[in-house]
């Protein structure tokens, strides 16, 4: 049997066409694209910046507000252990623990950053803060009308308020000043 590319000599034996010399797309394509490929991995392994966008400079700041933030973490888990599935009850204790983060709020902003970055965006982060309590007032409001639906955020730029606000806190090793998950309370 006789495939493309083959003929048949004066002896019988097959002979395969020479193959063509010269640059053909695949020969340029392949090459190149592996060069880019090493090359940006290269990059991010060695070259680029891992400082994080939100990471500020102020770490007595920083360490300040998660020494804010760990007893109210603690005053939310008592509030969770009043949970009862009254909606009455339940917008009580939405409305009693985001009380308590406003005055966690009003702590962490009692001091501000050194750094002009962290002056800069830590403004931004309380802004988002006080967004998600004025989601969770609205939320006990809509318990409180007897609508016993899910808690939801506001979104900024398509991203969850409360992602915003924990990669902040996690970005400034503050995890305790990251939202309550889990609960609404």
């Amino acid at each position: 049997m006789v495939t493309h590319g083959e003929q048949i000599d004066s002896n019988g034996h097959f002979q395969r066409k020479p193959r063509k010399k010269g640059l053909t797309v695949g020969k340029v394509l392949f090459p190149v694209g592996a060069l880019l490929f090493v090359s940006f991995w290269a990059w991010a392994l060695f070259f680029a910046s891992k400082t994080s966008v939100n990471k500020i400079e102020d770490r007595a700041w920083a360490e300040r507000a998660e020494g804010i933030c760990a007893p109210v973490k603690e005053q939310l888990r008592a509030f969770e252990m009043q949970a009862d599935p009254s909606l009455d009850v339940r917008a009580d204790l939405v409305v009693q623990s985001t009380d308590t983060l406003g005055r966690m709020l009003d702590d962490l902003i009692a001091v501000t950053p050194s750094d002009a970055k962290g002056q800069a965006i830590v403004p931004r982060w309380i802004a988002d803060w006080r967004q998600l309590l004025d989601d969770r007032y609205a939320y006990s409001e809509r318990l409180r009308d007897g609508q016993n639906v899910p808690f939801t955020e506001t979104a900024v730029n398509g991203v969850p308020i409360t992602e915003r606000i924990e990669n902040f806190a996690g970005d400034n090793e503050m995890p305790s000043c990251a939202p309550p998950h889990g609960s609404v309370l």
